[in-house]
């Protein structure tokens, strides 16, 4: 299966024009170094090789079974169930995983492939001769580089923890590195960040949509910070953000969808197209008959979701158990598929609720390709929304709760539940919550927001709650399906079995010892 490459300009670009060829052309990064890195131009085809990192299906395209990629991570926690025995989140969440998994691998492989083409790229584009690029023009993509570096160690961070920092392009001679702290990788994250916001741009013309912008830096900033307890900091890079032009889509339910790439909501996505060649990613297509053969929404993840009257659903009158759709959060029938729903409409084909959760995944999800005589199973050509300005809201609000800055919050999510057709927080729980309660607000708010986008499991873990999020997807109704918490394995990932046979420096996670 073939996926979208990031592709480049046209050789005639004179300065940073970055066209829309950056997505119809492919990116060469086969090269020999000693005819590349003459000129802006080839510049510009280099980062390009570190922006199709991230369309890799261990990233953000996935694979057309829902195996693999970071748009299926919330199956690590409670969201979502994911039990492919071969490389699926189950084989972790139910403890089968070991140093040897193959998603560990090829999710460890990743990301340092990223890093590396980023690394040869900063080295390479420092020495472009001054009369070969412009100044200002060179700046900008030294922050692109430095923002998607941090983008792939911030995901070591999370999810490894302590990994090798590697900085520089590396021999086969240099090669065997030892681990970085936490720490260490945490204090590169944040200097990478802030000096690529110093210098990206607050925007780019559409048609250059897609590269990295000061927004961007400074949201995964915003998002490093919360995950590391740095609430004023993160109210502080959340006020900036709030000040560059983003906006809230008016209409959650289109907003995953082609149409609405380019909204105002975008801080930073991932771009894709779709082409008879059957280009793009895969986390939007539909398999066998069933919207996403092995990403189904939880029931513990479908009962979260709060009456149409903003109760929970054990406290409404409106709420149905014989028909659960009905009188609920309008973001659920934008994100969960029940059975009976049309699910692909050019065949007029119902969901049949065959699944092990009876629900099927609709977030993202392709429900008509009629007019694109393209198989609706094939790689699509949805971006993949990696920030978008309701998560900059919601982690504002976050922030200002722990730091007992509580009638700020009040807005910030009414603005959210506003746009999703749910009454505001004061209607519904009054103006006097407890900085705990509120707190509970929010933490739900992020659930059934930004439920099916990948952070689920950031969020949980950070929280110290993901104990409490197995025994959830423990106690759903669903078969076989048996996850079990490890303690630490349960939270950090092991170094590969075969990095650490490569590497007589490298040093398993002491978890996975």
């Amino acid at each position: 299966m073939k996926k979208l490459i990031y592709l480049i300009l046209t050789i005639s670009l004179l300065s940073f024009a970055c066209s829309e060829d950056y997505l119809e052309r492919n990116s060469l990064t086969q090269l020999a170094e000693g005819n590349f890195w003459q000129n802006e131009q080839d510049a510009l085809l280099g980062i390009n090789g570190i922006y199709e990192v991230l369309q890799d299906r261990v990233m953000y395209s996935g694979n057309l079974n829902g195996t693999a990629g970071l748009p299926q991570h919330d199956s690590f926690a409670d969201n979502t169930f994911n039990n492919y025995k071969f490389e699926g989140p189950g084989n972790f969440v139910e403890g089968r995983a070991d140093p040897s998994y193959d998603f560990f691998n090829s999710f460890w492989a990743s990301l340092y492939r990223g890093i590396g083409r980023a690394n040869n790229a900063l080295e390479n584009i420092e020495n472009i001769p001054a009369e070969n690029i412009d100044a200002a023009n060179k700046d900008i993509l030294i922050g692109q580089v430095k923002f998607l570096r941090a983008l792939f160690y911030f995901h070591l961070a999370v999810y490894f923890e302590d990994a090798p920092l590697i900085t520089e392009f590396q021999t086969l001679e240099e090669a065997y590195v030892t681990k970085a702290t936490y720490s260490e990788i945490r204090a590169f994250i944040e200097q990478e960040l802030r000096e690529a916001a110093a210098v990206l741009p607050v925007s780019y013309p559409a048609s250059q949509f897609g590269y990295a912008t000061r927004g961007a830096a400074l949201g995964l900033l915003a998002r490093f910070e919360l995950y590391n307890g740095n609430f004023q900091e993160v109210v502080n890079l959340t006020s900036e953000i709030m000040g560059l032009g983003y906006s809230l889509h008016p209409d959650y339910g289109q907003l995953f969808t082609e149409n609405a790439e380019q909204s105002p909501e975008i801080v930073f996505s991932v771009r894709f197209i779709q082409d008879q060649s059957d280009n793009g990613e895969t986390f939007s297509s539909t398999f066998l008959g069933i919207p996403k053969v092995n990403v189904q929404p939880m029931p513990n993840m479908v009962d979260a979701y709060l009456a149409i009257d903003g109760l929970p659903i054990s406290e409404s009158p409106l709420y149905d158990p014989a028909n659960r759709k009905a009188n609920r959060d309008p973001r659920l029938r934008s994100s969960v598929y029940f059975q009976g729903d049309i699910f692909l409409k050019y065949l007029n084909r119902p969901f049949g609720g065959n699944t092990a959760t009876k629900f099927g995944l609709k977030k993202y999800i392709r429900d008509d390709v009629s007019d694109q005589g393209i198989n609706p199973g094939a790689p699509g050509g949805q971006d993949f929304y990696v920030i978008r300005y309701a998560d900059v809201l919601l982690m504002r609000a976050e922030a200002l709760t722990e730091s007992g800055q509580l009638s700020e919050v009040y807005p910030l999510l009414d603005q959210i539940r506003v746009r999703a057709g749910m009454p505001t927080v004061s209607e519904v729980n009054g103006t006097d919550l407890s900085q705990e309660e509120l707190l509970d607000l929010v933490k739900l708010e992020r659930r059934v927001e930004l439920a099916f986008e990948g952070l689920r499991f950031f969020d949980v873990k950070r929280w110290g709650e993901v104990e409490e999020a197995y025994a959830r997807a423990a106690a759903d109704p669903v078969g076989p399906y048996n996850p079990e918490y490890r303690g630490r394995k349960s939270e950090v990932f092991a170094i590969p079995l075969s990095e650490l046979d490569a590497n007589p420096n490298l040093v398993q996670n002491p978890a996975w010892d």
